[in-house]
């Protein structure tokens, strides 16, 4: 098959192009996400003022460190071991200890470390969420739920990921209840998110391979070209977010 020269060109500066940390830095203009009916930030700011607070899978520290200084003394995890010294560098100067973690139902805190913990886009275990907590504590959490995208693996003729494909806020509740949390809020929604050149979803998918398990550049070349003409006569390749958040107390 032939691929046009623009194309190709596209194809091999996104494949360049390095991801660090969670900063989508480089897609800033070429992605066009719509705002969710929520902010993150509002949610968690007051769990942030408590004496004891885990932000659980900080990334590059990026989040954790806009919102200081803090009251009381923090903790970050971050499973992506490239991320840890990031985390440590930028969280540092604020007094953040940051551990680096390999297993969900392991965690190296001790029972009842913690009034409160954030987590956004972090997989978790509520018997470890149930085991750190304090009596009273709360754990906020916003979630990608397993319908999200799937129009980009429609495209890719992929399979949703099977290991989030039933991920959705009824299930987060349901589990969290059955390790005696109560939800005390929540809330759900299905924003568009756009593409606006082919790079920009290949960069994308690089840098979350959860995404579309299987997926590579090569292999998948005619269905990105496609994807591409889209582009090209509709202005952008248009996807669906799914996202759901919620508050619950031990």
């Amino acid at each position: 098959m032939a691929y046009s020269k623009t194309f190709l060109e596209q194809v091999e500066t996104a494949m360049k192009q390095s991801f660090s940390g969670w900063n989508f830095e480089q897609l800033r203009g070429r992605v066009k996400e719509d705002e969710l009916d929520w902010s993150y930030r509002e949610w968690v700011k007051e769990s942030l003022k408590q004496r004891t607070v885990l932000d659980m899978g900080t990334g590059g520290g990026e989040f954790l460190s806009s919102c200081a200084p803090f009251r009381g003394k923090v903790y970050a995890t971050e499973g992506y071991e490239p991320n840890v010294e990031m985390a440590q560098k930028a969280l540092a100067p604020f007094g953040v200890s940051v551990r680096y973690i390999e297993d969900d139902d392991n965690l190296p805190f001790s029972d009842e470390a913690f009034d409160s913990i954030i987590n956004r886009h972090e997989s978790y275990s509520e018997q470890e969420l149930a085991r750190i907590l304090k009596p009273g504590g709360t754990f906020i959490t916003q979630q990608a739920g397993g319908d999200d995208c799937k129009e980009i693996n429609e495209a890719l003729s992929l399979p949703l990921n099977t290991e989030f494909a039933e991920w959705k806020l009824e299930v987060a509740v349901d589990r969290l209840v059955a390790h005696g949390f109560s939800v005390e809020a929540k809330r759900k929604a299905f924003p568009k998110q756009r593409f606006f050149d082919i790079g920009a979803l290949i960069y994308y998918l690089r840098a979350i391979p959860w995404q579309a398990p299987g997926f590579s550049v090569e292999r998948h070349l005619p269905q990105l070209d496609h994807i591409s003409q889209e582009i090209k006569k509709n202005g952008y390749f248009e996807t669906t977010q799914h996202r759901f958040i919620l508050k619950a107390r031990k």
